[in-house]
């Protein structure tokens, strides 16, 4: 296959593990200043096409899953966030955002979550691929 390159026939699994970080290009983004954000509070950013939400939970730590509702068209970021648990503002269905899972009907899909991480004074989140 044309643009491939070869693994040396004496690479184990770890070679190629390590190999393969070193062609994907990891792809943060900016999404935010961290004072933006205060402890407790959910906002809402738009990054290219994809509606995203950044929470900052309590003990510092932060975190982003998609924006919209599983069940129906709303918006995360206008709903209500307690503990780690965000409540969508249409139906009240509920949503670990730690691990995007749905908790409560009338949610039955978990939402997609993205890494965050802290660089400088700015908030970035990973997206896929």
């Amino acid at each position: 296959m044309a643009g491939l390159v070869p693994l040396p026939p004496f690479c184990d699994q770890a070679c190629r593990e390590r190999m393969k970080g070193a062609f994907m290009a990891e792809n943060w983004v900016r999404v935010a200043a961290a004072q933006d954000l205060a402890e407790g509070q959910v906002i809402g950013v738009r990054v290219g096409e994809r509606d995203i939400a950044l929470y900052h939970l309590a003990g510092g730590e932060y975190r982003a899953t998609d924006n919209v509702c599983t069940h129906e068209y709303a918006q995360l970021s206008e709903g209500w966030l307690e503990g780690h648990v965000i409540e969508c503002p249409l139906h009240a269905g509920q949503f670990d955002v730690r691990t995007g899972k749905a908790l409560c009907a009338p949610v039955e899909k978990d939402v997609e979550t993205f890494e965050v991480r802290v660089t400088g004074a700015d908030l970035e989140i990973k997206l896929p691929g």
